[in-house]
């Protein structure tokens, strides 16, 4: 029997939709493990796409591992599948709207075993015009939520005071409570201790819990500075902003009730339902239409945090 080598690294890209900037992204990560020397292998889920990608994947990357899913099963399980078919011993989860830098895997795959105790790492996040997004952040609470309801100012919602982490000197590896989902490489032996995804989070937060349990399993998380990437953003879930609205708050319903207390919960089903007055009573420089439509994402927001106080699961 032939004998199959093992990669370097495993990548996992989940993708909806997305040709134009997935392909982008595989011609990026391809390119540069070939300049860094780095053996990869690449597993796409696609998430029953109908914009043309999984011909376009077909046609142009041959070598890559493709499953073609006949149905939308989210984010988190699609990854798994993604993760249960790597070969790797680090498995790297990476977005398809995002594109890899030069040097950016390697530099990553350094930040990761500097250390035993190194547990995922993070990239540098780019917007499309080379200015810094932000990459890691504290878990959240009820500041974060608040600034989510009720984003007072810009300079408070990219602030340390909303769980945004400062990136230090540029240079250095520096811990977080967790990065981006965008980008996450992780050691197999970390999943094998803490388990893969929650697949109850069809999409948001499932990273936030991931980490949660990995840094409560002893292990760091780090965003490497120096390992930058393009980030996009947003470009699967745009294709449906209502809808999205409604499953972020279903996701961090779970994720609070599983963390937090019943208390806690209360207190944010108050902020929704506050928020959802007072964009009934117009929110300045919104139009009529724009105010009709968040009040009803918060109204149903306000109703999701509600069950969720009498759900434990």
């Amino acid at each position: 029997m032939e004998e199959i080598e093992t990669p370097d690294l495993s990548v996992v890209i989940v993708s909806w939709n997305t040709r134009e900037l997935l392909e982008r992204c595989l011609r990026s990560l391809i390119a540069d493990a070939n300049n860094s020397g780095i053996s990869i292998e690449t597993i796409v889920i696609d998430n029953a796409s109908t914009d043309g990608s999984i011909a376009a994947i077909e046609h142009s990357f041959p070598a890559i591992v493709l499953d073609a899913l006949k149905e939308n099963l989210g984010f988190a399980a699609a990854t798994n599948r993604g993760i249960r078919r790597a070969l790797g011993g680090d498995i790297l989860v990476l977005n398809p709207d995002t594109e890899v830098l030069p040097g950016a895997l390697s530099t990553m795959l350094r930040a990761l075993h500097s250390m035993p105790h190194v547990g995922m790492v993070g990239a540098l996040l780019l917007n499309p015009d080379g200015s810094l997004q932000s990459s890691g952040y504290r878990f959240p609470g009820l500041t974060q939520s608040f600034l989510d309801f009720f984003p007072l100012h810009p300079r408070l919602v990219g602030s340390k005071i909303n769980g945004r982490v400062s990136p230090g000197n540029g240079m250095s590896p520096y811990a977080v409570d967790h990065p981006l989902g965008a980008c996450m490489l992780v050691r197999r032996a970390v999943i094998e201790r803490v388990g893969m995804l929650d697949e109850q989070y069809f999409m948001y937060s499932e990273e936030i819990d991931w980490c949660r349990r990995i840094v409560a399993g002893g292990w760091t998380v780090l965003i490497a500075p120096n390992a930058p990437i393009i980030h996009y953003g947003g470009q699967s879930t745009s294709q449906a902003s209502q809808a999205m609205s409604l499953q972020l708050h279903r996701s961090r319903a779970r994720y609070f009730r599983r963390y937090h207390s019943e208390a806690f919960l209360h207190s944010i089903e108050l902020m929704a339902r506050t928020a959802a007055w007072w964009s009934e009573v117009r929110v300045p420089g919104l139009s009529e239409g724009a105010n009709v439509g968040r009040t009803e994402v918060l109204c149903s927001a306000s109703r999701i945090y509600r069950e969720a106080r009498g759900d434990n699961a």
